[in-house]
């Protein structure tokens, strides 16, 4: 472990390396020592290494006003007390979590005082791990889901928890709505299933009551929840933040986290193909990727505006049901993250690593995001039921690479040996235990609060459908009908008429034609009433910003290519074909009968990576398929071949097929267009291979 602990929980000083230094000195939040009376006292800091700078007081509303939820340092102070005798443990979601480093190209000093923003070219450990949401931890890795994505950043002034998801926006505006949403979309308690989908009725029953989610709908109807990657995916902080400087001042501060391959996702028939053949898709793209060198990098960028700029939007950016579109505060990209290094243990680490959303640095601060605020002190409280214990911070993944220290004592898991007499402060009977450090500690914002305490709404939330609508037609017309046949799938699952009418009224508030489309795939006999909005829709302008295929990467780098081969196979156009993809930036498989490989015509024997059973075209990005007149005649009789090129066909992807290949196409009843290529024209082949067939769409499927 890389961390050096100064005098975790002792009354002395305890350090990791040598004897203590002399003097009348105190270690401060990164380390550094400072002058105090009566000896050298180690920072107090939280155990995340954070420094404090007041340890005798809770942060108020006001001075008479009541504590708020969002006193971290209250929060884990008392709970590390309440748990000091053995909790249970309960498991995790399914997730894939990569070590990496975080590397700042742009300061942002005039608005922080966050060493990790403002250091440039410094580069900070960090461990991301990448998570379905609705699953259990043996669920598969492609359900239609929100993705979680959470970065432990391993700064030298304590952990900051950047958790996230891959969508900007959420389901509900207020904390105490969160049970009840996962109660929802979660399998049905009386029978079980479904496990990790959306498609029942009790998930879309609580939407169809609850009109503030139907932002979030549109999201999860989207592409966006078929990722082709946990590479190909951006991140977002969703709330607004606070960064404070040096003068106090606080700024709001959006995150975005942007992959430098591109956005990709999948098509939904592809997608459930891919979970039958390979429940492990997204985890194993991610190890693959890293095992070869092929690094996932994200663009790190900011949204920053004044409460000022704040008050013009038209909508509340404190509720995560809202967006702030790009076109309106533009993204400033100050960093980059590159995951670079698999776990040495899935268990140790990606399993046992703890986030939590209130695991902030000095100068990053939190908004008065009602879900925000009450995440704050959820993760916490899950982690201790989760990991089964208030020490879980002792945990290597989980522990601060800079020192930590502070007067919390014994728990379940206890690692350390607290030496000494002292376990309080303040004191007066060691000279060297740990104090707060008013200078470099943690500050809140400096915020007037005003107004009557009470469980009310704030009516800027009331406006629950004009983002929606402009997410909506913000798509293409491709993304456009992949949201209306998604939600006609999900509906026609659901058993309830009256839950099914119910969405289709609230569509109307988003857009008629998608209402009426959706209406027609249910054969619903009239479209139902709208139900009455609590605020105006408003008309905002598209956001291209909003898309997927509209600002997809033409490109191969990342992707993977499979090429169908089989005895008397020609290897000179296979090598051709396979350099020109290499060259492109993508990965390629060859997928034979058998995996011992086949016979080519020059007589060599070349190993398959696949077999072709379980190696289906859903797997890849495009494919390629040479064969001999022979292999064309043998595979004509296998299902498994003639699936490979339908479903290629079907999902979209561009084809390179010889003389065998052509052949197979036809026994397949597989059609022609400018997707299929021959092999002899390798650069019209990766010319295909860089995008979807879109155009194909409507021929080889319907849509709502």
């Amino acid at each position: 472990m890389d961390n050096k602990n100064t005098s975790s929980n002792s009354g002395e000083h305890n350090q990791a390396k040598g004897p203590a230094p002399s003097g009348d000195t105190q270690l401060g939040s990164g380390g550094e020592l400072h002058q105090v009376a009566g000896g050298e006292h180690p920072t107090l800091t939280t155990n995340q290494g954070v420094g404090l700078s007041d340890n005798q007081n809770s942060l108020r509303a006001n001075p008479n006003g009541p504590t708020l939820l969002e006193d971290f340092i209250l929060r884990e102070k008392i709970t590390h007390f309440d748990h000091e005798r053995i909790p249970e443990r309960i498991v995790h979601a399914r997730g894939t979590a990569v070590h990496g480093f975080f590397e700042l190209t742009t300061s942002l000093k005039q608005y922080t005082t966050a060493k990790i923003l403002t250091e440039v070219g410094e580069k900070t450990p960090v461990f991301t791990r990448l998570s379905t949401v609705t699953g259990g931890a043996g669920s598969v890795d492609t359900p239609r889901d929100v993705r979680g994505f959470a970065v432990k950043f391993y700064t030298k002034e304590g952990n900051w928890d950047l958790v996230g998801n891959n969508i900007p926006v959420f389901f509900i505006q207020d904390a105490i709505k969160f049970p009840d949403l996962i109660h929802a979309v979660k399998m049905e308690p009386d029978r079980g299933f479904p496990q990790s989908a959306t498609a029942h009725d009790t998930f879309w029953d609580f939407i169809s009551l609850t009109p503030e989610s139907m932002h979030m709908v549109m999201w999860i109807m989207s592409d966006r929840t078929l990722p082709r990657s946990l590479r190909m995916m951006e991140g977002f902080g969703v709330h607004s933040f606070r960064l404070i400087n040096e003068a106090g001042e606080s700024t709001f501060v959006k995150f975005h986290w942007r992959p430098k391959l591109g956005l990709q996702s999948t098509i939904w028939d592809e997608t459930v193909k891919i979970s039958g053949a390979d429940q492990d898709f997204h985890r194993r793209d991610m190890f693959e990727a890293i095992a070869t060198g092929n690094f996932p990098e994200w663009e790190f960028a900011v949204q920053l505006f004044t409460q000022q700029e704040a008050d013009k939007f038209p909508f509340d950016h404190l509720d995560a049901t809202k967006l702030i579109p790009e076109e309106l505060v533009p993204l400033r990209v100050i960093g980059r993250m590159v995951l670079d290094r698999w776990p040495n243990n899935f268990f140790a680490e990606t399993e046992q690593v703890a986030y939590c959303a209130s695991s902030v640095v000095p100068g990053i601060d939190f908004s008065n995001d009602p879900l925000l605020q009450g995440r704050l002190f959820s993760y916490q409280d899950t982690q201790l039921s989760r990991l089964g214990s208030p020490n879980f911070h002792q945990i290597p993944i989980n522990a601060p690479k800079c020192p930590f220290s502070n007067q919390q004592r014994d728990g379940h898991m206890q690692m350390e040996q607290p030496a000494g007499r002292v376990a309080y402060e303040p004191n007066s009977l060691s000279g060297n235990s740990p104090r707060e450090t008013p200078a470099n500690g943690f500050h809140s914002a400096v915020v007037t609060e005003t107004g009557q305490k009470g469980r009310i709404r704030a009516g800027s939330f009331n406006d629950h459908y004009s983002q929606a609508r402009q997410f909506y037609l913000s798509q293409t017309v491709f993304e456009q009908a992949h949201i209306a046949s998604a939600l006609v799938f999900e509906l026609s699952k659901v058993e309830h008429v009256h839950v099914r009418k119910a969405i289709v009224g609230h569509l109307r508030h988003i857009e008629e034609t998608l209402a009426s489309r959706v209406a027609e795939g249910l054969a619903l006999d009239k479209i139902p009433d709208a139900p009455v909005a609590a605020a105006p829709v408003i008309e905002m302008p598209p956001s291209p910003a909003l898309q997927i295929i509209g600002k997809m990467k033409y490109t191969l780098m990342g992707r993977a290519v499979g090429i169908l081969i089989t005895d008397g196979s020609d290897g000179v156009v296979i090598k051709t074909i396979k350099k020109a993809v290499t060259d492109a930036g993508a990965t390629v498989k060859i997928v034979a009968p058998k995996v011992g490989g086949v016979k080519l015509a020059d007589s060599s024997i070349l190993v398959a990576d696949g077999q072709l059973a379980g190696t289906p075209s859903v797997l890849f990005d495009a494919v390629a398929v040479i064969l001999s007149d022979e292999g064309a005649a043998a595979l004509s009789m296998e299902s498994a071949a003639i699936n490979f090129v339908r479903d290629a066909f079907g999902h979209l992807k561009a084809i390179a097929v010889d003389k065998g290949g052509q052949t197979l196409l036809k026994i397949a009843n597989v059609g022609q267009d400018a997707g299929i290529v021959n092999t002899n024209d390798k650069d019209a082949f990766i010319i295909a291979a860089k995008t979807r067939q879109w155009d194909r769409e409507k021929s080889v499927r319907t849509l709502a």
